[in-house]
């Protein structure tokens, strides 16, 4: 059973407020596009092609509300900027900022686009996975909005009776594995385990962990991705220890203006977020703490990257640009 991370009803577009799950389900709704962009911006909702959809029908809301397209625009691209989705659906939405109904149809149509993607992306990488599989941060419905990346391929491999067991990273600061991932697959009935992102090297060390597979927010023309803290490391132990290890993202996510991961901007996020969980500080009050919200992984400790065209291998500057269709 798919839980979807929003709906579209009365023209109000509701948003299932993910940092309240797995223990609330509470529903937050937008009514304009600046709710809209606070929602991103507060991770009522998360994910790169969730966070696309709904700055798509942050434009809708921002007709239906009155506000001016130009500053709707660019309230929204300033909630997350590192997620490229959200920048591709707010540039296919400029088009019809003179028409409701236009933009009604073109946000309907890229939320139809990313559940048909989806499909896809699952059905090829749930060819490559075998065994146990260790993914990071949360990639499924609720990140997405239609079936998921890499954890879709991780479900659809488990329907095919490919992976008998999925390690799930807790994922600090904010905890998406242990909120949303070990809340997704436990809907499905997949076999899982919750780990601490430290204990992932000792997993792989006992032989336990058979591939890699996370989800993007980010990908350069070269292969080099961004995604959420802790990825760049998990690479790192993966090729240490021979593991493959595969990102799963649409095409749709790859920056046709990066050459490399070293233009990819990563977002600062709130010390809060580290020193405090769930309204309990777990540290001495003002002390000072770091949060990139992202870190790069460069192309050479990818083994495929999982797209709705089939799974990239190296050279990935020649595999993607064939995917994309660019010279």
């Amino acid at each position: 059973m798919r839980v979807l991370p929003f709906r579209f009803e009365e023209n109000t577009f509701w948003l299932l407020d993910q940092r309240k799950l797995p223990f609330e389900e509470v529903w937050v709704p937008c009514k304009s596009a600046r709710e809209t962009a606070l929602g991103i911006k507060e991770m009522v909702v998360r994910g790169a092609p969730a966070i696309g959809v709904t700055a798509a029908y942050g434009m809708v809301l921002a007709h239906l509300s009155g506000e001016n397209p130009a500053e709707a625009d660019a309230l929204l691209r300033q909630s997350r900027p590192t997620a490229v989705n959200l920048f591709y659906a707010l540039d296919r939405m400029k088009p019809h900022w003179g028409s409701l109904e236009a933009s009604l149809r073109e946000a309907r149509a890229i939320w139809a686009e990313v559940e048909a993607t989806e499909q896809a992306i699952s059905q090829h990488g749930a060819r490559v996975l075998k065994g146990q599989v260790l993914t990071h941060c949360n990639t499924g419905p609720l990140a997405t909005g239609g079936y998921g990346t890499a954890l879709g391929a991780i479900i659809e491999a488990y329907r095919l009776g490919r992976v008998t067991h999925v390690w799930v990273d807790e994922t600090r600061p904010y905890l998406q594995g242990a909120r949303l991932t070990a809340y997704e697959l436990q809907k499905v009935g997949v076999p899982a385990t919750l780990i601490s992102d430290n204990m992932a090297a000792y997993m792989m060390a006992q032989g336990q962990v058979d591939a890699v597979m996370l989800g993007t927010d980010r990908m350069a023309l070269n292969g080099d991705f961004a995604n959420k803290i802790g990825t760049y490391g998990l690479a790192i132990l993966a090729r240490y220890h021979g593991i493959p290890f595969y990102p799963a993202l649409p095409l749709s996510t790859v920056d046709p203006k990066l050459e490399s991961g070293a233009q990819i901007p990563i977002e600062q996020r709130s010390a809060q977020e580290v020193t405090v969980i769930r309204g309990q500080p777990i540290a001495p009050e003002g002390f000072p703490a770091a949060h990139p919200g992202f870190d790069v992984t460069p192309h050479h400790l990818v083994t495929g990257i999982v797209t709705e065209k089939g799974v990239l291998y190296p050279p990935f500057d020649e595999s993607l640009r064939a995917a994309l269709g660019i010279g």
